[in-house]
């Protein structure tokens, strides 16, 4: 498929196109009004999804705090507009016909099915009535929408697992280093006094998730570097396992040292934020660190290039 870009400009000045495209994103929220109660409703009352309904508003800080850089000049590109529609279109006939024809699906991956939709769509507004220009601009904020959709059943559960044995690692690496005695069968570890098995429950994979939505967005508002950027997302997987499995750490060392109790205190079933927002200390520590290096080289940078571009008098 060949991707063009319409020349003429149908909506002038661009203040119309603003108010359109304004007008086609109200159009969309009534016609996806129920399925964005239900979303609502399934971010309520899942921990995994609880951070959907931020996303557009972090989007629209994104375009508010970029706007004197996005450009004003607006001409649609029907092109990349029908792309994204048609992965729209075939979005929610899944979603619709998909039970209809005995395939049985959540009502999470329904949802997802459809959050998409709503996602391809916004971004067809975007082509349609800002342009390829503006979405180029604003590619960070627009792709940052793909957090609005609830993440499918299947990616949930393998994420889970395999969150589940890496931390379950990592514990087993702080056990030996603090010399707790313990033998471990799988994600099940036998420690003096008490058996702990790491569940899916214990695998982190909500704060995991929204730490990685932070790294990314703390890369795009601190950074300028891609391989900067890089490295800060990249170390939110390791940050994430060492969190996990310390947690495991305390955990156990509480039901050993002080009783078996201890595995339904307020650590075990309360302490997720806490041990969460002791994760972000090492992410702002990085991000400390990569941008001092980006100042220092800019600086270096400038003092390389002043004299050579001087003008001599």
């Amino acid at each position: 498929m060949r991707v063009t870009e319409q020349t003429s400009d149908p909506l002038s000045p661009p203040r119309g196109r603003t108010i359109g495209f304004l007008l086609f994103l109200a159009a969309l929220a009534a016609a996806f009004s129920v399925p964005l109660y239900q979303l609502f409703r399934l971010a309520t009352h899942s921990n995994l999804h609880s951070h959907i309904f931020l996303i557009p508003l972090v989007t629209c800080y994104l375009l508010w705090i970029e706007r004197e850089r996005l450009p004003s000049h607006y001409v649609s590109a029907t092109g990349w507009a029908t792309l994204v529609g048609l992965l729209g279109v075939v979005a929610t006939a899944l979603a619709l016909f998909l039970p209809r024809r005995g395939f049985a699906i959540s009502d999470s991956d329904y949802l997802s099915l459809m959050a998409f939709a709503l996602v391809c769509f916004v971004n067809l507004a975007g082509f349609l009535f800002k342009g390829r220009k503006w979405m180029w601009a604003a590619a960070f904020p627009m792709a940052f929408l793909i957090f609005f959709v609830p993440m499918p059943d299947a990616v949930a559960d393998y994420l889970e697992n395999a969150s589940k044995l890496a931390s379950a690692d990592v514990a087993n690496a702080f056990f030996a280093v603090t010399g707790t005695p313990v033998l471990r069968n799988g994600p099940i570890f036998v420690l003096p006094g008490i058996t702990i098995e790491v569940a899916k429950e214990c695998s982190g994979i909500r704060s995991s998730y929204v730490l990685f939505i932070t790294s990314l967005l703390a890369s795009y508002l601190f950074l300028r570097s891609p391989w900067r950027r890089t490295i800060l997302v990249a170390a939110v997987i390791p940050l994430g396992l060492l969190r996990n499995g310390f947690r495991i750490l305390v955990i156990a060392l509480l039901c050993v040292h002080i009783g078996p109790h201890m595995i339904n205190s307020a650590v075990h079933r309360r302490g997720g934020p806490f041990f969460f927002v002791a994760s972000l200390v090492p992410l702002f520590a990085i991000i400390w660190w990569l941008r001092r290096g980006e100042a220092r080289r800019q600086l270096t940078t400038e003092r390389t290039s002043g004299p050579a571009d001087a003008i001599p008098e």
